[in-house]
């Protein structure tokens, strides 16, 4: 299945893409968020309504980030080698790791925000994994099965405020520049995200092309390692890292300007498009 969160007339719902559209979950009750669902820890009730006539055109909401209202979104940095290699950073034998706010993202088709204080506004292509039930401690042989599923995720990024101190999360959680969508594709359709492809493009150029079997730490290693930190919930997000190819590390650089255009594409998820806006 393929999950969405959007508001529509000004009401904030969640629901079911189908080829047809958008099929209203929360106004059929199925609970008040997708968070909210995937914490009664069964996807029947929205499969059951595959069928269903179809509530809107896709396009005709306005998408939200996949899961609003996450209690946490954990960010993974130098997660593939060939982006470590660009920075000049080394290897580290933990996972780096950092956070993102919920007020920050934004969902497909909302425009990312180049902040007013920066022009070096950088694009992040990345698979968001979201977990589907509570956990802690988990052993890595059983992380998957505490996943719900898959989404596209840009982790975009204020280059220079980042590199203010040695702490990441000023250049990384400005308003409106981490884009999460266009949809969450349940587990069961993705056995191993690994066979997944990841392509980050800007105005149609590819800038990103990797597969996620790269990465440095798995999946599941990510999972273990951050459920010993605290309790993963149900609707939390681990943003897994991107590959090489960044614009701050091209020469001259490349940077995201008002009017472009990014998309990130999973192979077996989706395409997560969203035009750049310059704040006025």
């Amino acid at each position: 299945m393929k999950l969405c969160s959007f508001t529509k007339d000004g009401r904030a719902s969640w629901g079911l893409v189908t080829d047809a559209g958008i099929v209203d979950l929360g106004l059929r009750g199925l609970a008040p968020t997708l968070r909210d669902f995937l914490a009664q820890g069964d996807l029947a009730p929205a499969q059951a309504l595959a069928g269903a006539a179809a509530d809107y055109a896709f396009d005709a909401v306005d998408h939200a980030p996949v899961i609003p209202n996450p209690d946490k979104i954990i960010c993974v940095g130098l997660n593939y080698h060939a982006h470590v290699q660009e920075t000049g950073r080394e290897q580290t034998p933990n996972p780096v790791l950092f956070a993102r706010y919920a007020g920050s993202q934004i969902g497909q088709g909302q425009p990312l925000i180049k902040p007013l204080e920066s022009d070096e506004f950088d694009y992040e292509g990345e698979l968001a994994v979201i977990i589907g039930k509570e956990g802690r401690r988990i052993a890595e042989a059983d992380a998957l099965s505490y996943v719900a599923g898959y989404a596209c995720y840009n982790d975009a990024s204020v280059r220079d405020w980042q590199k203010h101190t040695h702490q990441f999360m000023p250049g990384k959680t400005f308003a409106g520049t981490g884009a999460f969508g266009p949809w969450m594709v349940t587990a069961d359709e993705i056995a191993d995200p690994t066979a997944l492809h990841l392509q980050t493009r800007l105005n149609g150029q590819i800038v990103q092309d990797t597969d996620v079997s790269l990465l440095i730490t798995a999946i599941p290693r990510l999972i273990a390692y951050c459920s010993t930190i605290l309790p993963l919930l149900p609707g939390d997000v681990i943003v897994s890292g991107t590959p090489g190819g960044v614009g701050a590390r091209r020469n001259p650089p490349l940077w995201m300007r008002d009017g472009d255009i990014c998309e990130v594409e999973i192979t077996g998820i989706g395409t997560l498009s969203n035009p750049v806006r310059a704040e006025a």
